[in-house]
């Protein structure tokens, strides 16, 4: 009995062996077959992926390593910037702002980010890059752009900006040794207390100066904080308040607006002025229609 069975296995072994081997080979010849096909019209390989001899895929970059990196965004509490976090060293330490194009220049980085339609200023923290978009343009738009564009750079390893125009760290609260005690205490309660708190939101403040006979402190808000409506409530009620607390020469702190933001904002008013008369107009002249028609 047991070698009827042994022998039943053997043929149905040796039965089986032959089919299996023309069918491997079959697939291996059908799979060198399609690696010689070029790839259809609108079909595009993966990012960083380059194809070898004979098609097989090949990593670019000198370690042949595949990269991988996720992403992620907060809000802040300006709708109108979004906070994006890539787990990576942005910079050295230092912030930097761009409003234009002209600006960004120095930055590869944030010239092709504000090459996007819709994207009006990139900020570089820390560890973190925040997009500032135009009221009309949604982030259900704008986000799968400025992705691909921050994974493209990150996973490269490219500089962020070009040789010989980094900064190691903020200026402006640097303590000088022309500072009085006075200015050296309001940087470095800036420093060590405003800024990080400031930087959660994905901003930041800059030291703009202090008169010692009004008492005013001048800051200058970027990132998510320029254009917040909240920017107000924090400058008064968060730092101003910390300010007077610890230093009691401090009587008020305001925002401090560039000579092109003023003429900016100053236009941006007249324009809104012109619409609202405008429209004041019109509907004076729709109700003597209406009174019109009523006689």
């Amino acid at each position: 009995m047991r070698s009827s069975i042994a022998s039943s296995s053997r043929a149905v072994l040796a039965t089986a062996r032959p089919a299996t081997r023309p069918l491997a080979r079959g697939l291996a010849s059908s799979a060198r077959a399609a690696a010689r096909v070029p790839p259809a019209a609108g079909v595009g390989l993966a990012r960083g992926v380059n194809l070898g001899r004979g098609g097989m895929p090949r990593l670019a970059g000198a370690r042949q390593q595949a990269r991988t990196m996720f992403i992620q965004t907060e809000t802040t509490p300006n709708e109108a910037s979004l906070k994006f976090i890539p787990g990576v060293d942005v910079t050295n330490g230092a912030t930097h702002e761009f409003l234009d194009l002209r600006s960004a220049l120095p930055s590869p980085l944030a010239t092709r980010l504000l090459t996007i339609d819709g994207v009006v200023g990139v900020f570089f923290g820390p560890d973190f890059v925040t997009c500032s978009k135009d009221e009309s343009y949604a982030w259900s738009i704008l986000k799968p752009e400025v992705f691909a564009v921050l994974m493209e750079h990150f996973s490269s390893g490219a500089p962020l900006f070009k040789d010989g125009q980094a900064a190691d760290g903020p200026e402006d609260t640097r303590i000088l040794d022309t500072d009085s005690e006075i200015v050296g205490m309001i940087k470095e309660l800036l420093e060590t207390r405003v800024r990080p708190a400031i930087m959660e939101d994905g901003g930041d403040i800059e030291y703009k100066g202090f008169d010692e006979e009004t008492g005013i402190v001048q800051l200058k808000l970027k990132g998510s904080c320029r254009g917040c409506s909240s920017s107000s409530v924090t400058l008064k009620n968060g730092i101003e308040r910390m300010l007077m607390h610890y230093v009691p020469e401090v009587q008020s702190v305001e925002q401090f607006i560039d000579e092109e933001e003023r003429i900016a904002l100053d236009e941006f008013n007249k324009l809104e002025a012109r619409l609202s008369k405008k429209k004041d107009t019109s509907h004076d002249d729709k109700q003597k229609i209406s009174d019109y028609l009523s006689a």
